[in-house]
């Protein structure tokens, strides 16, 4: 019997794996994987190992890895209402714009979304100047979308109107060869690039769902880069829910319509973006002109350990650097509502300061806190000029939006932020009390209880500058007693 698989070729397993297949592995995956390299290499572990580092590893390998190791789970119209946007808003404009459309399913897996693809455009009239590519890396996905036979627990989302495409076939239901037509699949690592076919501007609309969840960042970094370069100025791309190009690119500008989020590509320098039609509601953001800023959360920790001193008012200021300005006495200030004094310690900041990141929030914040509804709406302007997807600056325009009484325009802005920055607990919060107002109960619920989750572990800093002077166990109780109301009304 063979030894079992050494830590150290466990450990170059996961990083060849992570370079030819993109695929993120975390401590608890390590069994798993030397599992599969066992499996794989039939005992002779040096050979896999060196076949996966060479400059072409074998397709066979790489295929039977893929196999192995991707998730596969899918179903049809899944996110049905990011299907929506594509058919009744994506698919048309672009239609218009260009004459025809170019749509791309990567990491398609059995074939379920670019066959949703196919019959969303079917039944909204668009299927005619339509092209749909689709890719997967593991070819007995690939082999099942080419039968296209599916089980129940594959349609148990689709529509009524669309059962009629799927005829029973004994166990199991045949699509209709007008759909399968429409599709066309192949082979391909969204890992490895090919200038071939990620030519620019060769995409109109791209969905890469729950695909980049599973990649390292480097690697979710460079497969987005390829996709920004293949889709034309102005194309769509549809993200997984729990995805976000948070930290990965400023080549797009966030939009929200049909309750879903979705992705715009930027034109290039000052070109002006086509024009949408009246149902998208595109966030109000700007072309980054600086490389993308650390993540949101980063961001806070920064700010975190600028203002660890706030319970000490003895304790010494630490000494201003360039690189980072002392934003200490700003943030205390703000804590104590001193929304005047706020600002005139930034206006003392160092010129090159100006436009910190940190320092335009701050900013932004304390404008809004203090009514200044335009000028806190012109300084996250400025924010999202640096950062386009910043979730602090669409959380204080939501606030400006709320003060202004536009409701919906500010449950978007909410919304957003939250997207943005998934564990943003007075994003929730707000979101669901304006749920609430706007008249949608479950919804609401579902906000405020995660709000309430995330609470417990919300970051200090972000709760000072986001908690209008509230404590946490305040915000909580907020929370529970919004929940708790709500019981009792339904």
């Amino acid at each position: 019997m063979n030894a079992p698989a050494a830590p150290l070729e466990v450990a170059r397993f996961r990083t060849l794996l992570a370079e030819r297949l993109g695929l993120d592995f975390d401590e608890h995956k390590l069994t798993t994987l030397a599992k599969v390299l066992d499996s794989c290499s039939g005992g002779d572990r040096q050979r896999i190992l060196a076949d996966l580092a060479g400059t072409a590893p074998a397709d066979s390998l790489l295929s039977r890895l893929a196999t192995e190791l991707t998730v596969t789970e899918t179903y049809f119209f899944r996110s049905g209402d990011q299907l929506r946007a594509f058919g009744e808003l994506a698919l048309p404009e672009r239609q218009q714009l260009r004459g025809r459309a170019e749509v791309l399913s990567a990491g398609c897996a059995s074939g379920e979304e670019p066959f949703s693809l196919a019959m969303m455009a079917r039944s909204c009239g668009r299927d005619s100047c339509l092209s749909l590519h689709a890719f997967d890396a593991n070819p007995a996905m690939l082999a099942r979308a080419a039968r296209a036979r599916y089980s129940t627990w594959s349609l148990r989302e689709l529509p009524d109107d669309w059962r009629p495409w799927l005829q029973p076939d004994g166990e199991q239901f045949q699509l209709a060869q007008e759909i399968r037509r429409a599709v066309r699949f192949e082979q391909r690592n969204l890992a490895l690039d090919d200038p071939a076919f990620w030519q620019p501007g060769r995409f109109d609309i791209v969905f890469c769902r729950n695909v980049l969840m599973y990649f390292t960042p480097q690697q979710s970094q460079a497969a987005v880069a390829r996709i920004a370069r293949a889709l034309a100025p102005g194309g769509y791309l549809f993200l997984g829910h729990a995805e976000t190009l948070r930290g990965l690119s400023n080549d797009f500008r966030l939009c929200h319509s049909h309750g879903t989020f979705y992705y715009q590509r930027s034109a290039g320098g000052e070109q002006a973006m086509p024009a949408l039609p009246a149902a998208a509601q595109p966030m109000p953001v700007l072309r980054p002109a600086t490389p993308p800023e650390p993540l949101w959360a980063e961001q806070i920790e920064r700010a975190s350990r600028r203002i660890d001193a706030l319970a000490s008012s003895a304790r010494a200021a630490p000494p201003c650097t360039p690189a980072t300005p002392d934003l200490q006495m700003a943030m205390a200030s703000l804590h104590q509502e001193r929304f005047g004094q706020v600002l005139e310690h930034i206006g003392k900041l160092p010129p090159q300061h100006a436009a910190d990141p940190d320092v335009l929030l701050l900013k932004a914040v304390t404008q809004a806190q203090s009514g200044t509804v335009a000028r806190a709406r012109e300084t996250c302007a400025a924010l999202l000029g640096r950062d386009a997807l910043h979730a602090g600056a669409h959380y204080v325009l939501a606030l400006c939006e709320e003060m202004d009484g536009e409701l919906a325009a500010a449950l978007d802005h909410y919304q957003g932020a939250a997207y943005l920055a998934p564990g943003f607990a007075m994003a929730r919060l707000q979101a669901g009390r304006l749920l609430r107002r706007l008249g949608q109960p479950e919804a609401a619920r579902r906000e405020l209880a995660l709000a309430a989750q995330m609470l417990e572990g919300e970051d200090a800093a972000r709760l000072l500058l986001f908690g209008g002077g509230f404590p946490r166990a305040a915000l909580l109780s907020l929370c529970l007693a919004e929940l708790a109301t709500m019981g009792a009304a339904s």
